[in-house]
């Protein structure tokens, strides 16, 4: 069901026996609870030790749990919300009047212990605001980052952070991102020190605005980071790098760009064909093709990576996107699941406790 863990391959089997609660925006996303609550069934059915609090009205909710059986429903509660988040309102406005939506309840849910993680496909402003009004950022850490992992051509991973939490960033905030997707791709991924890069125009010292290239000073001095150079964003996928650093701007219409790409590319695969009448050699020919490259190509599919971690605060919050469906979102929910047994937000406070002074 997932592809790109958070967790190691060699996470332990006493993490993967824990037992936990999140805590679900269902009432988030294009598609609200006719996407979230079929996708909490699936994760509940994926994971036995799992429970799940789903956070909107449940006179919405209630009908699409029909199917549900026993177990299921012993491990489902509804949590009532009064309102939702628009996913096109302002974040200063939508924070200003968040009291009794789903998103914000959610969250309260985290702070008061009641659920390890939140999970919403709501607005992304609205979401980076409150989790840090409320969860509050690790010390040392100026602003959370949405990140995720992404596969690349050499069947590894790579780390890419700011995925649109943060739409301008000064240098200090680049180098902050640098340390966290470092510290995530060790700590989490299970990569040795791990080759850290900033997204630009060129490779070029020279290129460049000024942030990315006094981000790079930076970086330079600090012998913990393994800091590489520029990548620029055709390298995305190549495996050049173990973690990929830029603003939010570019980042999110960097992996905007690639996922279009590579929907389009895997749809062509699908539909290559139909309609045509052909020889049964030539027919029998171009579906071993298309196996052969969906087995090639297929791990890269956006639905299977769906699911952005804001990183960098107290807490675990997962971002999913706003129009995915079913299996992305379950997807998500298992990436919130990783990151709570990979104690994601334990690990990076200390190793930034040591890399990173308060005084900083």
């Amino acid at each position: 069901m997932f592809c790109p863990r958070l967790a190691g391959d060699n996470a332990s089997r006493g993490d993967t026996l824990t037992r936990l609660t999140l805590a679900l925006d269902a009432m988030g996303g294009d598609f609200g609870p006719s996407v979230t609550v079929p996708a909490a069934l699936q994760a509940l059915d994926f994971d036995s030790q799992l429970s799940l609090l789903l956070v909107g009205d449940p006179d919405v909710i209630t009908p699409l749990l029909a199917r549900a059986d026993f177990e299921q429903r012993s491990r489902l509660q509804i949590v009532p919300a009064q309102s939702v988040i628009a996913s096109d309102a302002r974040p200063s406005f939508a924070i200003r009047n968040s009291r009794g939506t789903s998103m914000r309840i959610a969250l309260e849910l985290v702070k008061e212990g009641r659920a390890q993680a939140c999970v919403s496909a709501g607005n992304t402003g609205a979401l980076m605001g409150l989790a840090k009004l409320l969860l509050k950022p690790i010390d040392g850490i100026e602003r959370p980052a949405l990140v995720t992992v992404l596969p690349h051509q050499q069947k590894g991973k790579t780390v890419v952070l700011d995925l649109g939490a943060n739409v301008k960033c000064d240098s200090v905030m680049l180098a902050q991102f640098a340390i966290m997707g470092a510290v995530l791709a060790e700590e989490v991924v299970g990569i040795a020190h791990p080759r850290v890069a900033l997204l630009n125009i060129g490779e070029e010292e020279t290129k460049g605005l000024d942030s990315i290239r006094d981000a790079a000073a930076l970086l330079k001095t600090m012998p913990s980071v393994n800091y590489i150079g520029y990548l620029e964003a055709n390298e995305l996928l190549t495996g050049k790098t173990d973690v990929l650093v830029c603003d939010g701007f570019v980042g999110n219409v960097t992996l905007k760009t690639m996922e279009g790409v590579v929907r389009m590319f895997l749809s062509l695969l699908k539909s290559q064909g139909e309609g045509k009448k052909r020889a049964w050699w030539l027919v029998l020919l171009t579906r071993w093709l298309q196996k052969r490259l969906m087995r090639r190509f297929g791990h890269l599919n956006p639905d299977q990576y769906n699911g952005a971690c804001l990183l960098g605060l107290r807490g675990t919050v997962v971002k999913s996107h706003g129009a995915a469906n079913q299996r992305a979102f379950a997807v998500a929910i298992e990436q919130a699941v990783q990151a709570v047994r990979r104690q994601v937000p334990v690990r990076i406070a200390a190793r930034l406790e040591s890399v990173l002074p308060r005084s900083d």
